[in-house]
């Protein structure tokens, strides 16, 4: 439709109403020969399938990089594969998609796996959506840390994997370090009043110092809502399944936020 509009308006700007019924013609046979091109791929299916490749590809990875991360010291532990299940059962996968996930765990454990061409597929996929990225990023980082401690394998190999989805290794240090604080702030102890660590742990959740002014400290809170917003990260094409890790995230985001914006007022 667009080939024959397109056509005709350019024929008769150029040609006056001779160019106009000459233009029209070549934009029926471009419509036509688009039609046939993207009937062939498989019209508004292809594009829908492409979408489940996508989330497939996400999924995939997660448990692949994930098996592969578990593997970097040599020997991958209970805790490891704990670890694994716990995460499995945290985003509700159905007994299909676990055995699925549990293949993908044991690819990427495997001495061939192809750790580099793997990433450089998800880059691709989502090289303009750097908050799945790091999101990808930061669920590794979680396995890494399954021991409550980081290797220096497993740090070279989060490295790569950093590096691989052009995330700076600025960038790795800092996430090292806010996934520390929200592990101890998300396991703190009920209390009616905080102690420094817990609202130091709360400060470094949120990527600011303690002598940040109200305004920096809700300018933060906001970038970290944004970055970690199930919605928002939905609609860039985070899977549905992993919806709840998301939501745990923002939550923990939120209850900092209040922690802090309470404790400034005691």
């Amino acid at each position: 439709m667009w080939g024959k509009i397109l056509g005709a308006l350019f024929g008769m700007a150029l040609f006056k109403w001779p160019g106009f019924f000459l233009g029209l013609l070549i934009g029926h046979w471009f419509d036509r020969s688009l039609r046939s091109s993207f009937e062939g791929a498989g019209g508004f299916g292809a594009l829908k399938r492409d979408q489940d490749d996508a989330e497939g590809l996400f999924m995939y990875s997660t448990f692949a990089v994930m098996g592969h991360l578990a593997k970097a010291d040599g020997v991958v532990t209970t805790a490891h594969i704990d670890k694994a299940t716990t995460f499995m059962q945290q985003l509700g996968l159905d007994a299909t998609q676990q055995q699925e996930a549990q293949r993908a765990f044991r690819e990427g454990k495997a001495a061939d796996f192809p750790l580099q061409q793997q990433l450089a597929q998800v880059k691709q996929r989502y090289r303009w959506r750097p908050d799945l990225l790091q999101m990808f990023l930061e669920i590794q980082i979680s396995v890494a840390y399954v021991d409550a401690k980081l290797s220096s394998v497993e740090l070279t190999l989060l490295q790569q994997v950093a590096a691989a989805l052009s995330i700076s290794a600025t960038r790795l240090q800092y996430l090292l370090g806010r996934f520390e604080a929200e592990a101890r702030f998300a396991n703190r102890p009920p209390q009616q009043k905080p102690k420094s660590a817990t609202v130091q742990d709360a400060y470094q959740l949120l990527g600011v110092k303690a002598d940040c002014s109200k305004a920096e400290l809700k300018k933060a809170y906001k970038k970290q809502m944004a970055q970690h917003h199930p919605d928002k990260l939905m609609s860039q094409g985070l899977p549905k399944e992993m919806m709840e890790l998301a939501k745990r995230k923002t939550q923990d985001i939120q209850a900092a936020y209040e922690l802090l914006c309470q404790h400034r007022q005691d």
